[in-house]
Order: C-alpha cells, then sequence, then structure tokens
C-alpha cells in the first residue's frame, strides 16, 4: 500500500515507521503522499485507537527533506509543496486520535516539523533536533516556525532557526520540545504503553481534549468558548453515563465512544 512507510495495527496501535534508512528517512513528495493515506487510516479505521510515527534504522527519525527535488522548483511550485505540507501535518494535529513521535535520532528540518505536528514527542537520547533551513537559502515550510515558537517559545525558538543549530535530546527536553527521554530500546516500549493507558479511556473526550488543546494556538478561536461548548458537548454522550456510574459503583469503565 505504501512506498515509503511500513506500518503495523496491533492491539488498536499503529505504529508508521518511514522507511528510507539509505536516505537517513528524508522526506520526499512520495513520503508526503504516502503519509497522507496514512492519516486518512488513522482517522477512518474504527480499529485504530492511536498511532505513533518513528524513523526506519538507528540513526534518523526523519533527517530533513529530500533537498535533491527543491533545485527545479519555481517560487510557485516551492509554496505549492509548502502547502501539501501543511495540509498533512494539520491533519495530523488536529487528528482525534492521539499520534506520538518516536524520534529515534536525527529531527531535522521537515523531520522536526513533522513530529511537532504530533501531539507529543518522545525520544531516544540519541536524538537531536533543528531547523536548519537557513543553511540552505530557506524557511522551515511545513509549519515550523509557528509550531516551534508555541512549544519552546520565540527567543529560544529564533535562536534555533536563525543559527540553524541542533539541540540533542536532553536539551529539548528542558525546552519543552520532549515529553520524555529514553535508551533506544525503551523508545517504542514507552510509546505503547503511553497510547495503552490513553485507550482505556474515553474516546470521545480525548478528542475534545486534542480540539480544545489546539485552540489554544489558533488565534481564529476562542478557546475558553470552545471549552465550556465541548464540555458540555460531554453530557450527551453514553461515556459520560459510564464514567460517572462506573466512578459511584467503584469499577473500571468499559467506554464505547458514543
Amino acid at each position: 500500500m505504501y512506498q515509503t512507510l511500513s506500518t503495523q495495527l496491533e492491539n488498536g496501535i499503529l505504529t508508521i515507521t518511514i522507511n528510507r534508512p539509505e536516505k537517513m528517512n528524508a522526506l520526499n513528495q512520495q513520503v508526503l503522499a504516502d503519509l497522507a493515506l496514512a492519516v486518512d487510516e488513522i482517522y477512518s479505521n474504527r480499529d485504530i485507537k492511536g498511532a505513533i510515527i518513528t524513523g526506519a534504522g538507528e540513526k534518523a527519525f526523519v533527517a530533513g527533506a529530500d533537498i535533491s527535488e527543491f533545485l527545479t522548483l519555481s517560487d510557485k511550485q516551492g509554496e505549492e509543496l509548502a502547502k501539501k505540507g501543511h495540509v498533512i501535518f494539520q491533519r495530523i494535529e488536529s487528528s482525534p486520535k492521539p499520534i506520538i513521535a518516536a524520534v529515534n535520532g536525527f529531527a531535522l528540518g521537515g523531520g522536526c516539523e513533522l513530529a511537532m505536528a504530533c501531539h507529543f514527542r518522545i525520544a531516544s537520547d540519541n536524538a537531536k533536533f533543528g531547523q536548519p533551513e537557513v543553511n540552505l537559502g530557506l524557511i522551515p515550510g511545513y509549519g515550523g516556525t509557528q509550531r516551534l515558537t508555541q512549544l519552546i517559545g520565540k527567543g529560544k525558538a529564533l535562536e534555533l532557526m536563525m543559527t540553524g543549530d541542533m539541540i540533542n535530546a536532553t536539551e529539548a527536553q528542558a525546552w519543552g520540545l520532549v515529553n520524555h527521554v529514553l535508551k533506544p530500546e525503551e523508545l517504542l516500549p514507552k510509546a505503547i504503553a503511553i497510547l495503552q493507558k490513553i485507550k482505556t479511556k474515553a474516546p470521545l473526550a480525548i478528542a475534545r481534549v486534542i480540539k480544545c488543546a489546539n485552540a489554544a494556538t489558533d488565534k481564529d478561536q476562542d478557546g475558553f468558548e470552545l471549552e465550556l461548548k465541548e464540555f458540555g458537548a460531554c453530557f450527551a454522550t453514553k461515556d459520560l453515563q459510564e464514567g460517572a456510574a462506573a466512578f459511584v459503583q467503584k469499577r473500571a469503565p468499559n467506554f464505547t465512544g458514543e
């Protein structure tokens, strides 16, 4: 089904591996097309409760974009390429099901942008993050100027984007870019464990948490007003009735997403 991805669905968790290790899993137009299909599958397949995005091999999550594709692009074509990335990464960020980036090495340029589009990031202790586009006469084009600023603050984001420097996993965690830093062999088990815990919660509530949290950085939405509406909407769900009853009866809830 995919030319540049390998996928595995187990116990409701879809693991998406960007599989171009010979190119350090660099993003090209085929990877973007395959990611778009995989994200569609996350949205539409009821058996998928959450997803992990990672990279093949031990060196790179995604080490950037495939620069060879840039050499022949006009300004308009460059803008169109960026639009494709924006659409796909926005779909990841807006997914009603949790998507975790398991960053297992270099996450540079478009790779850092892909990781930031996920709901949160965990990293192996050999991971490195950066937006080195200025070294090529470029800027981040897949939402990186916005998401990096939102996640770590304007001053740090500007320093990283203007110097092109990389930071290691420990620095990324200290700056708020990464939630957990682990040994490489612990990375995927940790991501799976987090998603297994989230799977036990009410799926409609999880989707509403994602929606409201995203509104906090959306200038076109009033996040507080959205929270009021989404909180109220929970009271029309069977999941709330089940959760409240289970709490009173001192038992584990059985949520159905209704």
